[in-house]
């Protein structure tokens, strides 16, 4: 894989041609009784033309505001990942950067491409002076599977806005210093 920035004008639906985001899901965890379970959830998270278009937006304004965009791609070119990080450090003491998208094309899974890309997550916040990244994370058994295997953990300082804005994601934070 290559890994590069993404700008402005790279942002349009025809950079995800070849990225598949399928997922189907049977397990979330769900927060229920002051704790954390795992719950049967069946769904499948697919997204089409629209949603690309959509997406081309939040990562336009991404961009807009100080953040930065680190795409995957194969030796064709082709888009199999990216992360967003955005530019603006919010908490009590301004202490996070939100990771605000991290996907992997369902057929390069398992190749590591998802630790890199939050290995750049995490060294992009620490250059702009954030303690940890914050991740409003999917609640899916696998993502969080995911999250966990890097070192995340329940967020200190649970968003207001990120539980309100997706009150089923699971609220993470990664302290940032290495990658376990």
């Amino acid at each position: 894989m290559n890994y590069k920035k993404i700008a402005t004008n790279d942002l349009v639906p025809e950079l995800f041609t070849y990225f598949i985001r399928h997922q189907n899901v049977t397990h979330c965890w769900r927060y229920s009784d002051n704790q954390w379970k795992i719950e049967p959830v069946a769904f499948t998270e697919e997204w089409g033309q629209e949603e690309y278009k959509q997406l081309c937006g939040y990562l336009t304004n991404t961009l807009k505001t100080g953040g930065i965009i680190i795409g995957a791609f194969s030796d064709k070119n082709q888009l199999k990942g990216f992360v967003s990080i955005e530019g603006k450090r919010f908490g009590s003491y301004k202490q996070y950067l939100d990771l605000s998208a991290l996907h992997v094309s369902e057929d390069v899974r398992g190749q590591k491409i998802g630790k890199q890309l939050f290995q750049f997550a995490a060294d992009f916040a620490a250059n702009q002076g954030a303690e940890k990244l914050y991740i409003s994370s999917h609640s899916a058994v696998e993502t969080q599977a995911f999250y966990s295997s890097l070192g995340c953990v329940d967020a200190a300082e649970p968003s207001i806005l990120h539980c309100e804005n997706e009150p089923y994601d699971r609220q993470l934070e990664y302290r940032l210093g290495g990658i376990a």
